[in-house]
């Protein structure tokens, strides 16, 4: 019983939120009725087929209008009775005034019918671009008016201008076509440009807590030891913090800012350490470039935790930041415990998605574990 109920249901909420499709359906069987009544058509028994696609055509616009406009929060019967009233005053006016061959308010009505259509359908569209819309048909409805109406006989506008104005009518729809799917493609990539900005905030959010827990680490065990180094070690990673959370969720910094921030992680660590560790880190002597910030951190922190801190002696890192022909190369080696393996972690992999998003096909990253040495190439391209 109660799974007949919760069947029951949910076919009456998918009923109600998709009723102007049989709303439509009705609609157009309510319209294809009147016009058979007045004998304004005939449909042949023997062309049910081609009746039927151009029935479900028109049924599907009318459904598809009536469907945009209840999101809306439109009234199902005011939409409903607005489309039949204009689609029987159309037709009616096109019945009583059948002497006259291509009337004029006949194709008006039509034009203003499709018009309406439209603007249920795409009404944001049509919103955005409705002088151009109302300009074009508006425009081919007066060269319309003026050829049937203004240009001498039936047989001279029939000859001479009927062709034109007619396509007049038909030549914007490729236009509108094409300037909605250029509209698709350019709302499709703001959408990726926003969800890449999304990403890579939530990226920058995993870099800073994972250097911060570190560097955290290493106080502690300073202040543990009432070192005289605590205050220094305070000053510096105030520093750091203040270039993380300011200049981190900058675009790009000056490359001789980040190198100062490398610089201070080095000393922070060259503080803690009382094993004697070979540190080298080779800069240019004139840094002008402009890159991503917190590009070159995952790499030095993973050279201290995985190398240095596995190593009782002969520990070191060997680092550089060089500029060349429009390029940014980062380097790093460092020595590790042999016979363990060390992975790549969860920084450089979230290293690799930064770069796919600030530098796609822009960038070159290279990692080699070999022989208790592990080396990092990290290459960015610079404007």
């Amino acid at each position: 019983m109660n799974a007949g109920f919760l069947l029951f249901w949910g076919m009456r909420d998918s009923f109600y939120k998709y009723r102007a499709f049989p709303a439509g359906v009705l609609i157009t069987f309510l319209l294809v009725l009147f016009m058979e009544y007045i004998d304004l058509i005939r449909i042949p028994d023997d062309s049910w087929f081609v009746n039927l696609l151009g029935f479900l055509f028109y049924a599907f616009f009318i459904s598809l209008a009536i469907h945009k406009y209840l999101q809306k929060r439109g009234t199902l019967l005011k939409v409903g009775a607005g489309f039949l009233v204009l689609a029987i005053v159309t037709f009616s006016v096109g019945y009583f005034t059948s002497h006259l061959r291509d009337n004029p308010l006949v194709i008006l009505l039509l034009i203003t019918f499709w018009l309406v259509l439209f603007y249920f359908i795409l009404p944001d569209f049509f919103q955005k671009y409705r002088y151009l819309i109302l300009g074009l048909y508006g425009g081919s409805a007066l060269f319309f008016l003026y050829a049937r109406l203004f240009t001498g006989s039936f047989e001279q506008y029939e000859s001479t201008y009927k062709m034109w104005a007619l396509s007049l009518f038909l030549l914007p729809i490729p236009l509108l076509v094409m300037l909605w799917i250029y509209e698709q493609w350019r709302w499709f990539r703001a959408l990726k440009a926003e969800k890449a900005e999304a990403e890579l905030a939530l990226l920058r959010s995993q870099v800073n807590p994972h250097f911060f827990f570190n560097t955290l680490n290493n106080l502690y065990s300073l202040v543990v030891q009432e070192s005289e180094k605590a205050p220094d070690v305070i000053l510096k990673l105030s520093d750091m913090m203040r270039y993380t959370i300011y200049e981190g969720d900058k675009q790009q910094v000056p490359l001789q800012d980040e190198i100062h921030y490398l610089q201070r992680y080095i000393d922070l660590h060259k503080i803690r350490y009382q094993k004697k560790v070979d540190i080298r880190f080779e800069i240019p002597e004139e840094p002008e470039a402009m890159v991503a910030p917190l590009l070159f951190i995952v790499p030095l922190e993973n050279a201290f935790k995985h190398g240095v801190e596995s190593l009782r002696e002969g520990a070191y890192i060997h680092a550089s930041i060089k500029t060349e022909q429009g390029k940014i190369v980062f380097e790093i080696a460092n020595n590790y415990e042999k016979g363990t393996k060390r992975g790549k972690g969860i920084g450089l992999e979230n290293l690799k998605q930064r770069l796919e998003l600030l530098y796609p096909n822009q960038h070159l990253l290279d990692i080699k574990q070999e022989e208790g040495v592990f080396t990092v190439k990290l290459q960015v391209e610079v404007l």
